[in-house]
């Protein structure tokens, strides 16, 4: 491993008032590192389907571009995984800043195909766009685990979910920043670069101004992220706080080998095998309603803008779910994560239907997807934490990657992506819509399987 990525040594563990003053202080401040970091992520991480628009009057076709949209969602499926792994082992402080430095590069350089291949060239700017594409998603996946790894650390279970959930709104802000950016963006700085070549100023806007956005945010997190407490010279957060898991142990505080972490701590864990189906589940039903909302609307006759603000609202209604259903599981269920998560799946499944059976009233169909994105997040959010709780601190990253490796690769690339296409092609909404029913009931399912052991 690169000597700059190695975690940090502990340091003499220092005791007082003055001691408890800096953790109060450190919390707050990894805290918001990890948010800002998490947040710029977002910024760069799925900017060409906003480009796909204005791609087309440059001779680019959408099934050409969805390939390259595509290989974004699988590379980051297995990053998050694989680079989880190298997370565990890695000082998070300089691993985050990392891979949002390597992604903004990669986001940033996507012009070259677009502009300076072009067309004319379509075979190679295809290849190029997509192997880009494919660093974006590689890189992005450097992002989760390393927050996971500073959230377990720095933060307890009994705490953790209310914590995690703030911080899970990251995405949401990071995502919704997007759409401004690159209006703003292209307004601000198109002139600059292309002069009167106005079909251009997109570039600038979609794809360079967030990269460079993204490289600020990068030197900002690395300045507020530290590793672990005790690369500080404070104790665990088990022993500061008083608040021990029942599967705690000192051995949770030590670095592990890559083999121990998969083969003692994750891949024979089969209640994050559990956890990870239902993930998968779970983000098919997230994508197949988020990614197909404005294409079922605008067939019913519904225009593009009504369509836009019913995307928007799903989004926005995430934000309040999520942290009620963090909430929740640290109050009321004591650190329990699979009882809240079937109930908000159940009450998706309840929302889902009725967006089925009255598929042809704007009203009701905006208050479903509202709906559904009050209550999805909250379940997207709390399978993250519940991997991280059934792990060793030492292992989460990797545990965590696993589960967001079946979430993207398994239940929005294959799932959400390409199977609800083809069925809403073939077969029509309808069938569509009970496989959203079968998923949210499958992933009820398979959290039920967790839910003696999360009691233990």
């Amino acid at each position: 491993m690169l000597s700059f990525l190695k975690q940090p040594a502990y340091l003499p563990t220092e005791t007082g008032p003055e001691a408890d003053a800096k953790y109060k202080r450190l919390r707050l401040q990894v805290f918001i590192g990890a948010f800002i970091g998490y947040a710029g992520f977002y910024l760069v991480r799925k900017n060409l389907s906003m480009a796909i628009p204005a791609m087309a009057p440059l001779g680019f076709e959408k099934t050409e571009l969805g390939f390259v949209l595509g290989l974004n969602a699988a590379a980051y499926a297995l990053s998050k995984f694989l680079m989880g792994s190298v997370s565990d082992r890695s000082n998070a402080r300089a691993f985050l800043p990392l891979g949002l430095v390597l992604t903004a590069l990669s986001m940033a350089f996507m012009i070259v195909p677009i502009q300076w291949i072009g067309a004319d060239h379509k075979g190679l700017a295809i290849l190029v766009m997509g192997v880009l594409n494919a660093l974006v998603g590689w890189f992005n996946g450097m992002g989760w685990p390393p927050c996971g790894r500073v959230m377990t650390h720095w933060f307890s279970p009994n705490e953790r979910g209310t914590m995690m959930s703030i911080w899970n709104c990251a995405h949401n802000v990071g995502g919704a920043l997007v759409g401004p950016m690159a209006t703003y963006g292209a307004a601000w700085f198109g002139s600059w670069f292309y002069g009167t070549h106005q079909e251009l100023y997109f570039l600038i806007g979609t794809f360079v101004f967030p990269a460079a956005v993204a490289l600020f945010v990068a030197l900002l997190a690395y300045v507020l992220l530290r590793d672990t407490p005790q690369s500080c010279g404070l104790p665990s957060v088990e022993s500061w706080r008083n608040d021990y898991p029942k599967n705690y142990s000192e051995k949770h505080e030590k670095t592990l080998s890559t083999k121990e972490i998969l083969f003692e701590h994750v891949l024979n864990n089969r209640f994050l095998w559990f956890i990870a189906l239902a993930n998968a589940f779970v983000y098919m039903v997230r994508y197949g309603c988020l990614d197909w909302a404005p294409t079922i609307l605008t067939e019913r006759g519904v225009d593009l803008t009504s369509a836009g603000w019913a995307y928007f609202a799903y989004e926005f209604a995430a934000i309040p779910g999520t942290l009620l259903c963090g909430w929740l599981s640290d109050k009321l269920f004591h650190g329990r994560r699979a009882l809240p998560t079937m109930i908000f799946m159940a009450l998706v499944l309840v929302f889902i239907v009725l967006y089925w059976l009255f598929l042809d009233n704007l009203t009701v169909v905006i208050i479903c997807l509202i709906g559904i994105g009050f209550f999805i997040y909250g379940p997207v959010m709390l399978i993250g934490v519940q991997a991280l709780d059934l792990a060793p601190k030492n292992a989460a990253g990797t545990a965590a990657g696993l589960t967001g490796f079946f979430g993207y690769f398994l239940g929005t690339f294959i799932l959400a992506n390409t199977v609800i296409g083809l069925v809403a092609q073939y077969a029509g909404w309808g069938w569509t819509f009970a496989l959203l029913i079968g998923a949210s009931l499958l992933s009820i399912v398979f959290m039920g399987l967790t839910v003696k052991q999360e009691r233990r």
